[in-house]
Protein backbone atom coordinates (compact mmCIF):
# COMPACT_ATOMS: atom_id res chain seq x y z
CA UNK A 1 0.00 0.00 0.00
CA UNK A 2 1.87 3.01 -1.31
CA UNK A 3 0.48 5.76 0.85
CA UNK A 4 -2.58 7.93 1.48
CA UNK A 5 -4.13 5.27 3.66
CA UNK A 6 -6.25 8.04 5.18
CA UNK A 7 -7.24 11.57 4.15
CA UNK A 8 -7.06 13.29 7.54
CA UNK A 9 -3.41 13.06 8.70
CA UNK A 10 -4.91 11.97 12.03
CA UNK A 11 -2.84 9.10 13.47
CA UNK A 12 -5.92 7.71 15.21
CA UNK A 13 -7.43 6.93 11.80
CA UNK A 14 -4.53 4.61 10.94
CA UNK A 15 -5.94 2.23 13.53
CA UNK A 16 -8.94 1.73 11.22
CA UNK A 17 -6.61 0.42 8.51
CA UNK A 18 -4.66 -1.65 11.01
CA UNK A 19 -7.80 -3.21 12.48
CA UNK A 20 -9.14 -4.06 9.01
CA UNK A 21 -5.86 -5.79 8.13
CA UNK A 22 -5.93 -7.70 11.42
CA UNK A 23 -9.54 -8.77 10.83
CA UNK A 24 -8.68 -10.25 7.43
CA UNK A 25 -5.45 -11.91 8.55
CA UNK A 26 -3.26 -9.47 6.61
CA UNK A 27 -1.47 -7.68 9.44
CA UNK A 28 1.60 -9.83 8.96
CA UNK A 29 5.15 -9.00 7.89
CA UNK A 30 5.17 -11.29 4.85
CA UNK A 31 1.66 -10.44 3.64
CA UNK A 32 1.36 -6.65 3.72
CA UNK A 33 3.69 -3.68 3.33
CA UNK A 34 2.67 -0.05 3.81
CA UNK A 35 4.31 3.33 3.40
CA UNK A 36 2.85 6.79 4.12
CA UNK A 37 1.65 9.41 1.66
CA UNK A 38 1.22 13.14 2.01
CA UNK A 39 -2.38 12.79 3.21
CA UNK A 40 -1.11 10.55 6.02
CA UNK A 41 1.54 12.99 7.24
CA UNK A 42 0.39 16.51 6.30
CA UNK A 43 -2.69 18.20 7.73
CA UNK A 44 -3.10 20.89 5.09
CA UNK A 45 -5.73 22.80 7.06
CA UNK A 46 -3.44 22.88 10.08
CA UNK A 47 -0.45 24.06 8.06
CA UNK A 48 -2.38 26.89 6.41
CA UNK A 49 -3.58 28.40 9.67
CA UNK A 50 -2.01 31.81 9.98
CA UNK A 51 0.12 31.00 13.05
CA UNK A 52 1.74 28.13 11.13
CA UNK A 53 1.62 29.56 7.60
CA UNK A 54 3.32 32.80 8.67
CA UNK A 55 5.92 31.07 10.83
CA UNK A 56 9.24 31.26 8.94
CA UNK A 57 10.70 28.34 10.92
CA UNK A 58 10.83 25.42 8.46
CA UNK A 59 12.06 23.13 11.23
CA UNK A 60 8.63 23.19 12.87
CA UNK A 61 7.02 21.91 9.66
CA UNK A 62 9.62 19.19 9.32
CA UNK A 63 9.11 18.25 12.95
CA UNK A 64 5.34 17.82 12.51
CA UNK A 65 5.88 15.51 9.51
CA UNK A 66 8.60 13.54 11.32
CA UNK A 67 6.45 13.12 14.43
CA UNK A 68 3.62 11.64 12.36
CA UNK A 69 6.11 9.46 10.49
CA UNK A 70 7.37 8.06 13.79
CA UNK A 71 3.81 7.31 14.89
CA UNK A 72 3.10 5.68 11.53
CA UNK A 73 6.17 3.46 11.97
CA UNK A 74 5.07 2.56 15.49
CA UNK A 75 1.51 1.59 14.51
CA UNK A 76 2.61 -0.44 11.47
CA UNK A 77 5.83 -1.73 13.00
CA UNK A 78 4.93 -5.45 12.56
CA UNK A 79 4.72 -4.81 8.79
CA UNK A 80 8.13 -3.11 8.68
CA UNK A 81 10.24 -5.58 10.63
CA UNK A 82 9.85 -9.04 12.11
CA UNK A 83 12.74 -8.44 14.52
CA UNK A 84 11.38 -7.50 17.91
CA UNK A 85 14.73 -6.19 19.08
CA UNK A 86 15.24 -3.35 16.60
CA UNK A 87 13.57 -0.07 15.87
CA UNK A 88 11.38 0.45 12.82
CA UNK A 89 11.10 3.35 10.44
CA UNK A 90 11.61 4.56 6.90
CA UNK A 91 13.54 3.88 4.81
CA UNK A 92 13.44 0.12 5.25
CA UNK A 93 14.38 -2.96 3.27
CA UNK A 94 12.30 -6.12 3.50
CA UNK A 95 13.53 -9.41 2.01
CA UNK A 96 11.12 -12.34 1.94
CA UNK A 97 11.69 -15.88 0.68
CA UNK A 98 9.01 -17.87 -1.13
CA UNK A 99 10.56 -21.12 -2.26
CA UNK A 100 13.17 -20.34 -4.90
CA UNK A 101 12.08 -16.68 -5.09
CA UNK A 102 13.60 -13.97 -2.89
CA UNK A 103 11.38 -10.89 -3.04
CA UNK A 104 12.65 -7.57 -1.69
CA UNK A 105 10.95 -4.25 -1.05
CA UNK A 106 12.99 -1.06 -0.74
CA UNK A 107 10.65 1.48 0.86
CA UNK A 108 11.13 5.21 1.29
CA UNK A 109 9.10 8.18 2.41
CA UNK A 110 8.78 10.80 -0.31
CA UNK A 111 6.60 13.20 1.70
CA UNK A 112 7.87 16.78 1.67
CA UNK A 113 6.70 19.15 4.44
CA UNK A 114 4.23 21.88 3.51
CA UNK A 115 5.65 25.20 2.35
CA UNK A 116 3.60 28.21 1.29
CA UNK A 117 5.67 28.94 -1.81
CA UNK A 118 7.40 25.67 -2.70
CA UNK A 119 4.73 23.16 -1.65
CA UNK A 120 1.45 25.09 -1.29
CA UNK A 121 -0.83 22.06 -1.63
CA UNK A 122 1.41 19.74 0.38
CA UNK A 123 1.52 17.41 -2.63
CA UNK A 124 5.09 17.86 -3.91
CA UNK A 125 7.53 15.16 -2.86
CA UNK A 126 11.19 14.47 -2.29
CA UNK A 127 13.29 11.66 -0.83
CA UNK A 128 15.76 12.99 1.71
CA UNK A 129 19.44 13.00 0.88
CA UNK A 130 20.06 11.02 4.07
CA UNK A 131 17.74 8.28 2.78
CA UNK A 132 19.38 8.18 -0.65
CA UNK A 133 22.82 8.07 0.94
CA UNK A 134 21.81 5.24 3.26
CA UNK A 135 20.43 3.15 0.39
CA UNK A 136 23.70 3.51 -1.52
CA UNK A 137 25.55 1.79 1.33
CA UNK A 138 27.18 -1.41 0.09
CA UNK A 139 25.49 -3.41 2.84
CA UNK A 140 22.10 -2.68 1.25
CA UNK A 141 23.22 -4.09 -2.10
CA UNK A 142 24.60 -7.14 -0.33
CA UNK A 143 21.30 -7.71 1.48
CA UNK A 144 19.44 -7.56 -1.84
CA UNK A 145 21.82 -9.84 -3.72
CA UNK A 146 19.87 -12.44 -5.69
CA UNK A 147 16.47 -10.93 -4.86
CA UNK A 148 13.79 -9.56 -7.16
CA UNK A 149 13.82 -5.92 -6.02
CA UNK A 150 10.78 -3.64 -5.96
CA UNK A 151 11.02 0.01 -4.92
CA UNK A 152 8.17 1.63 -3.01
CA UNK A 153 7.52 5.37 -2.91
CA UNK A 154 4.39 7.48 -2.75
CA UNK A 155 5.03 10.20 -5.32
CA UNK A 156 4.76 9.62 -9.06
CA UNK A 157 7.79 9.87 -11.29
CA UNK A 158 5.44 10.81 -14.11
CA UNK A 159 2.16 12.72 -13.83
CA UNK A 160 0.72 14.24 -17.03
CA UNK A 161 3.93 15.39 -18.70
CA UNK A 162 2.19 17.22 -21.57
CA UNK A 163 2.73 20.62 -23.19
CA UNK A 164 -0.64 21.93 -22.01
CA UNK A 165 -0.12 24.75 -19.53
CA UNK A 166 -2.90 23.55 -17.22
CA UNK A 167 -1.31 20.09 -17.07
CA UNK A 168 2.13 21.56 -16.44
CA UNK A 169 0.75 23.62 -13.56
CA UNK A 170 -0.83 20.51 -12.08
CA UNK A 171 2.40 18.55 -12.60
CA UNK A 172 4.27 21.18 -10.59
CA UNK A 173 1.92 20.87 -7.61
CA UNK A 174 2.42 17.08 -7.65
CA UNK A 175 6.11 17.00 -8.61
CA UNK A 176 8.56 14.41 -7.32
CA UNK A 177 11.37 16.93 -7.01
CA UNK A 178 14.39 14.63 -6.95
CA UNK A 179 12.90 11.77 -8.92
CA UNK A 180 16.01 11.25 -11.02
CA UNK A 181 18.21 10.87 -7.94
CA UNK A 182 15.73 8.31 -6.61
CA UNK A 183 15.71 6.54 -9.99
CA UNK A 184 19.50 6.30 -9.96
CA UNK A 185 19.39 4.66 -6.53
CA UNK A 186 16.78 2.17 -7.74
CA UNK A 187 18.96 1.33 -10.75
CA UNK A 188 21.98 0.89 -8.47
CA UNK A 189 19.96 -1.57 -6.36
CA UNK A 190 18.87 -3.42 -9.52
CA UNK A 191 15.18 -2.72 -8.95
CA UNK A 192 12.97 -4.14 -11.67
CA UNK A 193 9.84 -2.30 -10.56
CA UNK A 194 8.84 0.77 -8.60
CA UNK A 195 5.31 0.90 -7.20
CA UNK A 196 3.81 4.26 -6.31
CA UNK A 197 0.51 6.05 -5.78
CA UNK A 198 -0.31 9.76 -5.34
CA UNK A 199 -1.57 10.45 -8.88
CA UNK A 200 -4.93 8.69 -9.04
CA UNK A 201 -4.43 6.86 -12.31
CA UNK A 202 -3.84 3.26 -13.28
CA UNK A 203 -0.55 3.53 -15.14
CA UNK A 204 2.40 1.49 -16.30
CA UNK A 205 5.40 3.28 -17.78
CA UNK A 206 9.08 2.64 -18.21
CA UNK A 207 11.89 5.05 -17.32
CA UNK A 208 15.23 3.77 -18.56
CA UNK A 209 15.52 0.22 -17.17
CA UNK A 210 12.87 0.52 -14.44
CA UNK A 211 9.13 -0.05 -14.83
CA UNK A 212 6.86 2.17 -12.74
CA UNK A 213 3.39 1.01 -11.79
CA UNK A 214 0.78 3.37 -10.39
CA UNK A 215 -1.87 1.38 -8.61
CA UNK A 216 -4.63 3.97 -8.97
CA UNK A 217 -6.94 4.69 -6.06
CA UNK A 218 -9.42 2.48 -4.25
CA UNK A 219 -11.30 5.63 -3.32
CA UNK A 220 -12.19 6.32 -6.95
CA UNK A 221 -12.09 2.82 -8.44
CA UNK A 222 -12.57 0.32 -5.59
CA UNK A 223 -13.20 -2.65 -7.89
CA UNK A 224 -9.81 -2.50 -9.64
CA UNK A 225 -6.33 -3.53 -8.55
CA UNK A 226 -2.96 -4.38 -10.05
CA UNK A 227 -1.60 -7.92 -10.11
CA UNK A 228 2.11 -8.65 -10.49
CA UNK A 229 3.17 -12.27 -10.97
CA UNK A 230 6.89 -12.95 -10.42
CA UNK A 231 8.60 -16.19 -11.37
CA UNK A 232 11.61 -17.74 -9.73
CA UNK A 233 13.74 -16.93 -12.78
CA UNK A 234 13.10 -13.22 -12.34
CA UNK A 235 10.57 -12.84 -15.14
CA UNK A 236 7.32 -11.05 -14.30
CA UNK A 237 3.97 -10.02 -15.72
CA UNK A 238 1.51 -7.32 -14.72
CA UNK A 239 -2.14 -6.64 -15.42
CA UNK A 240 -4.95 -4.57 -13.98
CA UNK A 241 -7.85 -6.71 -12.75
CA UNK A 242 -11.44 -5.86 -11.90
CA UNK A 243 -13.21 -7.65 -9.05
CA UNK A 244 -16.17 -9.71 -10.14
CA UNK A 245 -19.43 -8.25 -8.93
Amino acid sequence: MTGDLIDTADPEDWSIIRDALVKHGLFEWNRTTVIPGNHDLIDLEEEMRFYHALNPDENARKRRVNERLQLFSKIFRPLITDDGEVGAGLPFVKVMHFGELALAFVAVSSVLPWNGSDNPLGARGSVSRETLRALMDQRVSQALDGAFVIGLCHHAYKVYGTDALVDQAFDWTMEFKNKDEFLNVMKNLRASLVLHGHFHRFQVYRIEDVTFINGGSFRYTPERYGEVVISGDGSWTHRFVNFDR
